[in-house]
């Protein structure tokens, strides 16, 4: 199979074009720079907006994995709402054009405010700007594949854990701060409960998920049990020997942070098990 993956030089995207090269697929890879993404791929460095014909371009992929998508750790970032039709634009010329299987990396930000478990009828509420475009994307693609007789996949992603400086997560940020010298970091009081995914795991299972049609719709990318954030915190200071500690309280949580929020992970757990 050829899978052309989008944002390929991302933090999120540069693992998973490792993962699926290493399952054995054909990937062709995208992004406007080449600095992080696995040489193996076939690199095409592009503006994805600016392409007539993106299907053609790319060499008729069987699969279109979208994982572009900029300021997705500024929620409030109004780019979010200025992209969403590039993004839509996109996506319908590359089904327009033949491609018969459409991924896209989504996030359980979609969701809201919301306790307890998500899964694929949770309904959806979200509380800013990247969660509103995100799920307004979702809904769109959606429609048109069902349109098409194209073969949906929505990947929705949670929090993910991963030890280099290159992400704008909390846990690269640490990374940042420990290799930069300083002893504290400033810091939530972490008592909100999330679903935590090591970086490896995550781009795994993304990698399970579109090498394969049969499972489509949401699908959540999670390791299916919520823990503290303070507590994984922690343990991510532990497990690096990093010297810095939390300094506690000083900043608020995020007034649309759940309490406690994690992915039902039924669909990911039959992926794996077809993989075996």
């Amino acid at each position: 199979m050829k899978v052309l993956v989008t944002g390929a030089n991302g933090y999120l995207g540069k693992g998973v074009v490792k993962a699926l090269i290493e399952d054995g697929a054909e990937v062709v890879a995208t992004d406007f720079k080449d600095c992080y993404i696995d040489t193996r791929a076939q690199i095409m460095i592009a503006d994805l907006f600016a392409i007539d014909n993106p299907y053609d371009f790319f060499g008729k992929p069987d699969i279109l994995l979208h994982m572009a998508w900029r300021d997705g750790f500024v929620h409030g970032s109004i780019n979010h709402i200025n992209d969403l039709p590039k993004h839509v634009d996109f996506i319908n010329k590359m089904i327009a054009g033949g491609v018969k299987q459409v991924a896209v990396m989504g996030s359980m930000h979609e969701v809201g405010f919301f306790e307890g478990s998500i899964n694929e009828n949770t309904p959806c509420n979200p509380q800013s700007l990247y969660g509103i475009s995100k799920n307004a994307l979702r809904r769109v693609v959606e429609l048109e594949c069902k349109n098409k007789n194209v073969v949906f996949q929505w990947l929705r992603g949670f929090y993910i854990v991963g030890n280099t400086e290159d992400g704008c997560s909390i846990f690269s940020k640490i990374v940042q701060a420990a290799h930069k010298g300083q002893k504290e970091f400033p810091f939530t009081m972490g008592l909100n409960q999330f679903d935590f995914l090591d970086y490896e795991a995550f781009c795994e299972q993304v990698a399970d998920t579109v090498e394969q049609s049969e499972i489509d719709g949401i699908i959540n990318i999670c390791c299916g049990r919520p823990e503290k954030l303070a507590d994984r915190v922690e343990r991510f200071i532990k497990e690096n020997n990093f010297d810095i500690k939390l300094n506690y309280g000083a900043f608020p949580d995020r007034p649309y942070d759940s309490k406690a929020i994690w992915g039902d992970d039924f669909k990911i757990r039959m992926i794996e098990k077809m993989k075996k």
